[in-house]
Formats: structure tokens, sequence, C-alpha cells
């Protein structure tokens, strides 16, 4: 037993050693980010070393046995009875992608807290913008918060200054406009406004560097656009977070199981319990549940489908319906994928031209219950 310091050059004398005592194949634990540089370490082994990073909750060892030692020891007996599998590392031009992608994402987020921060500091100086406008992005809204900050205070002032279709809601906007903004206010909403536009350039620069470096996959993202709800930003998070290669995923079900868009399997003493879905790539979740909001406003069979399944569920079973139809996204895409082919939409009337009249009568039925009626059919007479 040997021990490291995790530096790069001291991590090359470790694959050098394992290298020398003939190792061929290596298992390690995921730990947030620490995996990585004893990964690339290892991955650049001469001659190469097999090496399995796997997750932490599938290895876990009896309790009362949890020292370092032990668990190297346990991962080793794992890996020789070929009882591990290994993570789905992207390859290094996916990786590049993804962490543009996950970096859009932060800074999206980041920009929103900070509109928000800016609409508590317009309400607390009793200045109501937002229930008036749509947004606190708008044109209109900017020019009156710059104003604000320049020191100008009439209402009437103010909701001149208002742009288009806005200009519609100045009685509203002299009201929304009236309030104790101060000069505390002004530096707090300067500072806010000043961060926003930081973040945008940011947001901006990014969006050029991830077109960039997402031309060599053009075509994959070009046929996944052709599937509803799905554009062009979706398609390249998709892009970095499953690849192009579905060699990986010998079936459209593994990669929806990979990725936690699957029901899950907790059945005891011949009782089924709760079947949610089990943990997954969280990135690949969130915007295939968003895509699904917005294929369900489409006229296509997955839009169809959503309004069915939701139906099904209830007028609370959005939820489940979204990520009912993310299932059936992600099965879409591995198809795509795979064959390299653009998706071909069934049409929005495929469950009326297949369902039969029982179903039909069925699903009439419940759809009437949910609206509050007793129904009872007689034959006729």
């Amino acid at each position: 037993m040997r021990k490291y310091k995790t530096f790069y050059r001291v991590l090359g004398e470790m694959v050098a050693w394992l290298v020398d005592e003939g190792v061929t194949h290596v298992a390690m634990e995921a730990t947030g980010v620490y995996w990585k540089p004893v990964f690339h370490a290892l991955c650049e082994a001469d001659p190469p070393i097999e090496v399995l990073l796997v997750n932490a909750r599938h290895v876990k060892n009896v309790p009362g046995r949890k020292t370092d030692a032990k668990d190297a020891e346990w991962l080793a007996q794992l890996t020789e009875c070929g009882l591990l599998r290994g993570s789905f590392i992207p390859p290094k031009e996916i990786a590049v992608v993804r962490e543009l992608t996950r970096y859009r994402k932060k800074l999206i987020g980041t920009r929103t807290s900070e509109l928000q921060r800016l609409a508590k500091v317009l309400e607390d100086g009793g200045i109501k913008i937002d229930s008036v406008a749509s947004s606190l992005t708008t044109l209109s809204a900017r020019d009156m918060v710059e104003a604000l900050i320049a020191g100008e205070r009439d209402p009437g002032v103010l909701a001149e200054l208002a742009r288009g279709r806005m200009r519609s809601k100045i009685p509203d906007l002299s009201l929304a406009l009236a309030g104790r903004f101060g000069d505390h206010h002004g530096l707090l909403a300067r500072m806010h406004l000043n961060h926003i536009d930081h973040l945008s350039t940011m947001i901006d620069g990014l969006d050029e560097r991830i077109e960039q470096v997402t031309v060599p996959f053009a075509q994959q993202i070009t046929l996944l656009q052709t599937i509803p709800g799905i554009g062009e930003r979706a398609a390249q998070v998709i892009i970095s977070e499953i690849g192009v290669d579905m060699s990986r995923f010998p079936t459209a079900a593994h990669l929806a199981s990979w990725a936690g868009l699957c029901p899950g399997n907790n059945e005891s003493a011949g009782k089924h319990k709760s079947g949610r879905t089990r943990k997954g790539n969280a990135e690949i979740r969130t915007i295939l549940v968003e895509a699904s909001w917005s294929a369900g406003r489409t006229s296509t069979y997955v839009g169809a489908r959503f309004r069915r399944m939701h139906r099904r569920f209830g007028n609370n079973g959005g939820g489940k319906a979204a990520v009912a139809i993310a299932h059936t996204l992600i099965v879409i895409i591995w198809h795509v994928l795979n064959d390299e082919v653009a998706y071909r939409d069934l049409g929005a009337d495929y469950f009326t031209r297949h369902d039969n009249t029982e179903a039909k009568k069925r699903r009439l039925i419940r759809e009437l219950e949910t609206l509050g009626c007793q129904v009872t059919i007689q034959p006729a007479a």
C-alpha cells in the first residue's frame, strides 16, 4: 500500500508505479470534482490501463468497515469479480461542450437571481413597474429604472418613457412609479444593473463559444431540432450530456434508465411501493422536462400524448405528465442519434385514429367524471 499526493507530477509517479506492477484495471469512486486529476492521470498511462469510475452509492460496504484502506480493498475485490460498471465519461470534445453549457446555465440562474434582487429594491422603494410591465428586462422598464437612478422622481415624466404597446398603460405606470425611491435605492439599483449587464455579456460570449465548439456536431444538432419541444440550445445541452455515439447505451431503455427518466422498481413481499424515478443525470432531466412542457403546446404526436397523460393524471398531474413525456423524448433522441435520421411525427390525431370504441368510451367517462359529472351508460332503446 502506498499513498500519493494529488499533485499532477506526483500522480505521474503513481501511474508509473502501477504500470511497473503490471496493473491492468483500476476502479475508483467518483467524489465531486476531486476524481478528475487522478482519472486523467490514469488515462495517460502507457500501456493503457482500464479505468472504472463508479458511483459511490453502488459500491457501499457493510456498515462499520469504513476506512480508506478497506474501501480500496473492497473496490479491488468487486473489480476482480467483475461486479463493477463504470460511469459514462464523455470524450474530450464532448466534455468541453458540457463544461461550457453547464456554466452558461449557472450564469443564467445568477442573472435571474440578480433581476429578483433588483425587483426587491424597487419594491422597497414603492416602485411597482413589474406589476404593469411584463418584465423588468423590457426596454421601457430599463429606461424608467435608469431615470430613477439619475434622480428623476416625477411619475408622469417617468411614465412617458414607455415605448410601443406600453404607452397604452401610461395611466397605470403613473401610479406604479409613484413611491419613496431614495438615493440608496438608486445606488443598489445601479449595482444590480451593472451586474446584470456583465452577466449578459458573459452569457453572450459563452453562446458564441458553444456555437464554435459544436460545429463538428452540427448535423446531430439539426436532427435533434426536428423533435417537438427541442430547440438549438436544448440540442446543445443534450449533445453535451449524452454525446453523439449511442453505442455506449445498447438500447433506448438503457439511456432512459441512466438519465433517471424511467419508473423505479420498488417491490417487497409482493407489494409494489413507490415507483418514482431514480436519481440520474440532473442536467438532461431538467432540459427534457422543460422541452416536454414546450412540446405539450404543439399540434404533434408528442403534444397529443402530453395532453392525454395530463388528463389521465388529473388537474395537478402536469409534473407527472412532463416526466412521462421526457421519457418519450429521450427514447426518440436515442433513435434519432443512433439511426442518424430526422424525427417523423405520427400526427396529433394518432391516438384518435388508433383508439378503439371501448377505449374512447372509457376516456370520455374519465373526462366527464373529472369535471364532476356522474356518468351512467344505458343501451339505446
